[in-house]
């Protein structure tokens, strides 16, 4: 829904910034390609005062992406200026402590070198290549999905369905011990009991329940159960309710 707007631009950005306003995420109520894909198309930080629901979204988004040191101009730009004074005060100390310190001999220059020195890790970092914007924000969206894949490889859900039998005569405790131990399939597990309810005409139906996992099926299932055609009438689905 959100791709129509251009955020590459400063209208797109502001129409963008009117749809956030009521919404914490692009689609739904929880994080989702659609808002990664928005902020692969950002270019940097939305300005904190010109477009506060858009920088709000973008660094909410940032932060679950795992994207650090994000701000907007107008907020770091005050802290500038402290900083730069604070560097040029530690400079200055540093400078009147040496000129105080006495002249050591030539024998013990070899003492001063610093073995805990950042040139080997700079030559390191030089070595490696450096990671593009594009290569970053693909490599976010690809852990997003990849988070979201592995969330929905987790997800369980409870089913609850009647059976119906076909005469009074038939022990229901029977039959749905035997569908409980007859019909399996991996990752499905049944409720532990199940209880009676009148129809009508003195027949009762079979109340039971099962949870299974993302890649079962539910109708599968009931068609399996409706395969004990001498025994089963019909099967229905009352509920589904992700745990």
């Amino acid at each position: 829904m959100a791709s129509k707007f251009d955020v590459s631009q400063q209208k797109g950005l502001m129409a963008f910034n009117g749809f956030m306003g009521s919404k914490s995420y692009v689609e739904g109520y929880q994080f989702s390609p659609a808002d990664s894909e928005v902020f692969a198309k950002m270019t940097g930080c939305p300005d904190m005062k010109k477009a506060p629901h858009a920088y709000r979204w973008y660094v909410h988004i940032a932060a679950i992406s795992g994207v650090r040191g994000l701000s907007s101009g107008a907020a770091a730009a005050p802290a500038a200026a402290p900083a730069k004074k604070e560097k040029a005060a530690k400079k200055d100390k540093k400078e009147k402590k040496e000129a105080k310190k006495p002249a050591k001999k030539e024998e013990d220059d070899d003492d001063d070198f610093d073995v805990f020195g950042d040139d080997d890790d700079e030559e390191e970092d030089a070595g490696k290549p450096k990671e593009t914007r594009a290569e970053m924000l693909e490599r976010l969206k690809k852990e997003a999905n990849d988070r979201l894949i592995a969330k929905a490889a987790k997800q369980r859900t409870m089913v609850a369905i009647e059976v119906k039998p076909w005469d009074t005569e038939q022990d229901l405790n029977q039959l749905w011990k035997k569908i409980t131990t007859e019909i399996t399939q991996e990752g499905v597990k049944w409720g532990e009991n199940c209880h009676l309810v009148e129809v009508a005409f003195g027949i009762k139906k079979i109340c039971m329940s099962f949870v299974m996992g993302a890649n079962n099926s539910s109708d599968e299932i009931i068609e399996q159960i409706e395969a004990l055609e001498d025994e089963v009438q019909s099967v229905e689905m009352t509920s589904m309710n992700v745990l």
